[in-house]
């Protein structure tokens, strides 16, 4: 048989030039109803979310129920990840010139110049010692590698340390390892308790990016979380913490000193310390990293990790991809054990077009004041949130960097809220009790007046 024959016997059917047509706002919704899960949502109680025709900027062109457009502003930043807004030049133009090239190799005996670019520029960028970098899937999956990265260090030069240390109220990720050092009781895996591996969890530390160490409650959670480290150290292989914000856990603000002291229990007992900036990381909460150059009274916090996780932000919200630092030490030792590498390989590792997207997105953060920017934000957030202090149903209004948050007395009522928002022109996405904004950096003044105002009026309304 002819070659051309085979082909044309064996091709698929062509699709339309712009796929099928999608029908209407009523029906893709339908349909989404009936057969697309949504995250943590229930398939017997469908959640309704909204069409999301397209995005530029910092605003979102919905579609609502009858099929009517409305621009709104994103405070979320898709989660916190797309920190330059959407449809950016700059990255636009790296996507196109890499599928140019490939937009996927194998990296098992392969490598490539978007691979080894991003890397470079991480190692460039990350705390002092970090020097070799593996490129994960997304920020769950790096916290995988991390952990996976200090068992195989201890268990390389013969200790069977299987704990981590870390506190409670903190997130990790949903895959199984993270779920394991994510809050076992207010956390969103309780319901695997268990099943998980049992770690260690000191508590939560006193909020208050500006609490001193002689602070009476500072002392207090000190000596607690110092006693529970000493009747476990021996059994455990690193310390796993957010440093400085927690965030899907409950955007907990907490002192550099608490970091201190995990970073000095972890070096007295010969632990590895590891970072999880997947969220904190490029300079969400101010600094380029929340764990490290942070001021500390009049000193700098020595709290460069062994291992550091990041992601989200990553790629500018483009494509997921996360990557694990670690210093010379981690990476000789874990080679030097039985397995004689790193045991973890996954298919889309390196992947070429998301590593080039990456690179352009690190050098646009370089090549702008993003220190200024998110200094800018925070006075806006600042100014914009604080009358939500005085409503009655408020417990607390804090903000950090390019984080603002309103906390309720009460469980948020979502669904009213983000409707409210709505109304006013803003997306949010709320839970548990926290009305909370992470806006993009390039987020206008005016803008993020009109942002701040929205979530305020919004809670106003709902919960008084």
């Amino acid at each position: 048989m002819a070659a051309a024959q085979w082909a044309a016997m064996t091709a698929s059917p062509a699709l339309p030039p712009h796929g099928p047509d999608p029908g209407s706002v009523e029906e893709l919704l339908a349909f989404d109803r009936d057969h697309v899960w949504h995250p943590y949502s229930s398939a017997l109680t469908p959640q309704d979310p909204y069409l999301v025709e397209s995005a530029n900027g910092i605003r979102l062109r919905l579609r609502d129920r009858a099929g009517e457009p409305r621009e709104v502003i994103d405070a979320m930043s898709s989660w916190w990840c797309a920190i330059h807004g959407y449809a950016v030049p700059e990255l636009d133009a790296a996507a196109h010139a890499q599928l140019g090239a490939m937009s996927h190799v194998m990296f098992g005996g392969l490598t490539h110049e978007p691979a080894i670019g991003l890397a470079r520029r991480l190692v460039d960028l990350a705390p002092e010692g970090l020097e070799h970098v593996f490129l994960a899937d997304s920020g769950s999956v790096s916290v995988e590698v991390a952990m996976k990265m200090a068992l195989q260090w201890h268990l390389a030069a013969g200790r069977r340390r299987t704990r981590f240390f870390t506190v409670r109220g903190g997130y990790h990720g949903d895959t199984f390892s993270p779920m394991s050092v994510t809050d076992p009781v207010g956390g969103m895996h309780s319901l695997f308790r268990g099943v998980l591996p049992e770690h260690v969890f000191a508590p939560r530390p006193p909020g208050g990016i500006d609490r001193m160490p002689d602070d009476p409650e500072f002392l207090a959670w000190e000596r607690e979380t110092r006693a529970l480290f000493g009747e476990h150290a021996a059994s455990v292989a690193a310390v796993i913490v957010e440093p400085v914000l927690q965030g899907a856990g409950g955007m907990h603000v907490y002192s550099p000193h608490a970091l201190a002291v995990l970073h000095d229990l972890a070096r007295e007992h010969g632990a590895l310390v590891i970072h999880d900036e997947i969220a904190t990381g490029f300079h969400r909460t101010g600094p380029l990293w929340a764990g490290a150059g942070r001021r500390r009274s009049d000193l700098l916090v020595d709290s460069a990790p062994d291992i550091l996780c990041v992601g989200k932000a990553l790629t500018g919200g483009y494509l997921s991809l996360a990557a694990v630092l670690c210093t010379s030490a981690v990476a000789r030792g874990v080679s030097a054990g039985e397995a004689g590498g790193l045991m973890h390989g996954p298919t889309f590792m390196g992947n070429p077009l998301a590593c080039a997207i990456a690179s352009a997105n690190l050098d646009l953060l370089a090549s702008r004041d993003t220190a200024g920017e998110v200094t800018r934000i925070e006075g806006g957030l600042t100014a914009g949130l604080e009358r939500a202090a005085s409503l009655t149903s408020v417990a607390d209004v804090r903000v950090l960097g390019a984080v603002g948050v309103i906390q309720l007395r009460e469980p948020v009522r979502a669904a009213e809220v983000t409707a409210a928002a709505l109304d006013r022109g803003v997306w949010v996405r709320p839970f548990r009790d926290l009305v909370y904004t992470m806006p993009p950096y390039v987020t206008a003044d005016d803008e993020l007046a009109t942002l701040t105002a929205g979530l305020v009026d919004a809670v106003e309304d709902v919960h008084g």
